[in-house]
């Protein structure tokens, strides 16, 4: 049993207890954590495939770590293939594009890297951003500068849930909206 206080949500039609974590004094955000959760993950491809219908787009992309599952699935369900923008290099990588973003959860600043090899899928194509929880905009705002570099057009922004001000990401393609627990 967790010693968490929880936010209770239904989503694509199921239900979880996501956990409240303190990110600094008098603010704490809802967990979606779907790393193996496969019920959820799969669920909420099938959700947002549905929102994506009729849009034209070609790849769909997103940040390492927590949403590759939800990117891997929702490829599954469209047929498109999907990027991951990695958050540190390796050698293999060549010549990649990089932007900086600043992570909520950590509140420390991390890299997005766009491998050379992903560079030729993107240029000129539209691609779909996806992500699972879109909180400040931080990680969004790094993909749509890598694209942007890559010379990728962003058709959408696709995400399972947003977290804070709704009003500001009423332009998302998500599932729900969970609010900040303030003390």
């Amino acid at each position: 049993m967790s010693a968490y206080e929880t936010y209770a949500l239904e989503i694509a039609g199921l239900k979880r207890q996501l956990p409240l974590f303190e990110i600094k004094p008098g603010l704490r955000i809802a967990i979606l954590n779907i790393l193996g959760d496969t019920e959820l993950v799969q669920a909420c491809a099938k959700a947002l495939s549905e929102k994506l219908d009729g849009l034209k787009f070609d790849v769909l992309v997103t940040a390492e770590a927590k949403s590759i599952p939800l990117a891997y699935a929702l490829s599954v369900v469209t047929g498109k293939p999907y990027v991951i923008l990695r958050k540190s290099y390796k050698p293999y990588m060549g010549e990649a594009l990089t932007a900086e973003t600043l992570s909520i959860t950590t509140g420390e600043p991390q890299v997005l890297i766009l491998d050379e090899k992903d560079r030729d899928m993107l240029r000129g194509k539209r691609v779909v951003i996806v992500d699972d929880v879109i909180s400040t905009g931080s990680t969004l705002q790094g993909m749509r500068m890598l694209m942007e570099k890559a010379g990728a057009t962003v058709a959408a922004e696709a995400a399972i849930l947003t977290e804070g001000e709704r009003a500001k990401w009423a332009h998302i393609l998500s599932l729900g909206h969970i609010p900040l627990f303030t003390d």
